[in-house]
């Protein structure tokens, strides 16, 4: 196994502020999320400066101090090559990660796949977990995330404060704002502050939104509170998802020691050994299929996170995540009853994490514990004696994370609610996007909305509204409706208890971190507010610019990668509807193909901002953006403009002459579009042109 460190960063970079200590800050992160990191990283590669303030002394949520490094990936992130033939796009970029995830993103990844050699070679998924398109040890996970940090750290720029927790947030009235967070030191129980311009709230249970009173929802919404149809008219706040306390294990060449059972093993209703199971069942056309612990296919490589070897088989030295839900459990060595309760593993669905006192939430959490080390114990003492507990490489003595896998938080009100029906399939017949929100700031995809309900009773069934499409991520989400100076980030953004269930996978919470990082970052170099942001066109726009060259990308292409030159002009100009989705049953923007004439002459009115001369209430059509061509010079033939031709250079240079726009003959003399007169216009040249006419004018 390839190693950098122990997964932890020097000593001399963390901050331990002394008793009473007052800090101040431009941007304060609280929380130790996956998102807390990546909106830490994201506002210092802005040029923000940054403190923040975690629980830990590890970096990464997650991947690291949540013992879960095995990437929760949408289908979207498939190797080209694992897709069935008759499932490809032969337009989709090989390499998925250029366009599904930002640059940031997929640099950590390949970190990964550098530090984790199987074999001596560098492969695409070093773990070899079935469930993941790509698994590291957390020692690995957090190396590479130490390693993209550090720099920051030498220069100055980042203040890390670890073992910290939240317990006032300091405010103001009049306008309501956010003005800075106090803590206490979990090892000193020193008492600090600090104050900042702007705070994220990046904890992984929405705690500042706790202590600070700002408006929030906990569990299952109504259906007046979110205006989501699957949902009942009362509101059940007690119906959240279950936690986890995942485990790394070994699977050595020798009998190991087993752990001992917690304290009411087989007597508390959580600690039941006859619930466990180490077997997979499926159900099959005609029959049931089983698994066993160690099969390819079975609950092992789930979330295997090391190999030796290239292999799918499971040898002695693998090393796994225990993180399993439920799934049918057999009758005697045979195949399960299907009305029979469900095998288990070591998800906890018992209690509630939110709502509740510090002490109860402490209570759940030690029960929570207590059932992930009953489980190991069941296995280690019903057929798996070899199961090793890796405790180096979950910073704890036996294997168990040091936190719980949390898949819920409490979610601020924000100005904009992303409902069921924006991400939902069956909202969305016929096209294989789900909303594409105009203020998007980030992409993220799950196939399905993944709950993992507690035992309380309510829950809602979607039925059919179950499959989810690729989906955006809206700016004015990460803004709450009534308090300044804060910016929603991780579990706690502008979701409901439904579609956070597709939210709070690895890649999408590392792209709600990244843009809240870059949001706080921007709203100070621009001495704006966030709110501001959000609401005025053209702070949003300037915004949604830096952001897409920045290698983020905001609306789902799957031809086109945050490397490729033309990446910033098509992802704005598509966002902002200068160029909008054409083919909405593909993920095509198909850069090289030519362009209609009918769609390059509505995309050169939006683009020249004509459109917006038209009365309020009157949408551009085809005819209009004729009409208004016309009115202005152009020897347009209406006829030809609706036939579905494509347009060549000599006509768009003509075009531009007629309608005396000096600007944008200089913008389309000035680029090599690499095209002669008698050649068609592309895709990728109309938003090459469009971009430098847009830039052009803005810098005038």
């Amino acid at each position: 196994m390839t190693m950098m460190g122990n997964g932890i960063l020097e000593a001399h970079f963390f901050s331990r502020p002394t008793a009473d200590q007052e800090l101040i800050t431009p941007i304060l992160i609280v929380g130790g999320s996956t998102a807390a990191y990546a909106a830490t990283l994201g506002a210092l590669q802005a040029g923000g400066q940054v403190c923040l303030v975690q629980p830990q002394v590890v970096l990464g949520g997650q991947f690291t101090a949540q013992g879960l490094p095995a990437s929760d990936d949408g289908k979207l992130l498939t190797p080209y090559e694992l897709i069935p033939p008759d499932q490809r796009d032969l337009n989709q970029l090989r390499d998925s990660e250029y366009f599904a995830l930002s640059r940031s993103q997929r640099q950590f990844r390949q970190c990964q796949r550098q530090h984790q050699s199987v074999d001596h070679r560098i492969i695409r998924n070093p773990g070899g977990s079935w469930v993941s398109h790509l698994s590291v040890t957390p020692i690995v996970a957090s190396d590479c995330l130490n390693a993209a940090i550090r720099p920051y750290l030498e220069q100055g720029v980042l203040t890390l404060i670890p073992w910290s927790m939240p317990t006032e947030v300091l405010m103001t009235d009049a306008p309501r704002r956010v003005m800075g967070v106090r803590f206490v030191d979990q090892r000193t129980r020193h008492r600090f502050t600090v104050k900042a311009q702007i705070t994220i709230e990046a904890t992984d249970l929405g705690d500042v939104l706790e202590l600070g009173a700002i408006p929030s929802r906990v569990g299952q919404e109504s259906r007046a509170q979110t205006q989501e149809a699957a949902l009942p008219e009362d509101p059940r706040p007690e119906c959240q998802q279950a936690i986890t306390f995942c485990a790394v294990v070994e699977r050595s060449d020798q009998n190991q020691p087993p752990l001992p059972p917690p304290s009411g093993y087989d007597q508390e209703p959580w600690l039941q050994s006859s619930d466990f199971t180490d077997e997979f069942w499926i159900r099959q056309p005609d029959q049931w299929k089983k698994y066993d612990f160690y099969d390819p296919d079975g609950m092992f490589r789930y979330r295997r996170v090391y190999r030796s070897q290239e292999s799918d088989a499971v040898r002695p030295g693998d090393i796994t995540v225990l993180n399993w839900a439920t799934s049918p459990l057999g009758i005697d060595g045979g195949p399960p009853d299907p009305s029979a309760p469900l095998g288990c593993g070591n998800d906890y669905p018992w209690g509630c994490l939110l709502g509740g006192t510090l002490k109860q939430r402490q209570e759940e959490v030690k029960r929570a514990r207590d059932r992930t080390q009953a489980y190991l114990h069941y296995l280690q003492t019903h057929g798996h004696p070899e199961l090793k507990p890796r405790g180096d490489l979950t910073w704890t003595d036996d294997g168990i994370a040091l936190e719980p896998y949390i898949r819920e938080a409490r979610r601020g009100i924000a100005l904009t609610t992303i409902r069921h029906e924006d991400v939902a399939a069956k909202f969305f017949p016929h096209q294989v996007r789900a909303q594409t929100f105009t203020d998007s700031v980030g992409i993220g995809q799950y196939h399905y909305l993944d709950v993992h309900p507690n035992h309380a009773t309510g829950h809602v069934e979607l039925g059919d509204g179950h499959n989810a499409l690729p989906f955006t991520l809206p700016l004015s989400a990460l803004i709450p409706i009534d308090t300044d100076g804060l910016i929603l980030s991780a579990k706690s953004i502008g979701t409901t208890h439904i579609t956070n269930a597709a939210y709070r996978m690895h890649p999408m919470e590392w792209a709600i971190g990244e843009a809240g990082g870059h949001l706080a970052a921007f709203a100070l170099q621009q001495s704006v507010t966030v709110q501001q942001v959000a609401q005025q066109p053209q702070l949003r726009e300037q915004f949604q610019d830096h952001l897409a060259q920045q290698g983020i990308p905001l609306v789902w292409f799957n031809d086109v990668g945050h490397d490729d030159p033309d990446f910033a002009a098509i992802q704005v100009l598509t966002v902002l509807g200068i160029l909008p989705i054409e083919d909405r049953q593909t993920l095509n923007f198909l850069p090289e193909a030519p362009i209609g004439r009918d769609r390059f002459y509505l995309s050169l009115v939006k683009a020249l901002g004509w459109h917006l001369e038209l009365p309020n209430g009157s949408s551009l059509s085809l005819e209009i953006a004729i009409r208004i061509l016309m009115e202005r010079g152009a020897r347009t033939d209406p006829k030809r403009a609706r036939s579905g031709l494509t347009i060549t250079v000599r006509e768009v240079v003509q075009l531009v002459e007629q309608l005396s726009l000096s600007q944008l003959c200089a913008d389309f003399a000035d680029f090599d579009h690499g095209l002669t007169a008698t050649e068609r216009m592309t895709h990728r040249y109309t938003a090459r042109l469009f971009w430098r006419f847009r830039l052009s004018t803005t810098s005038c």
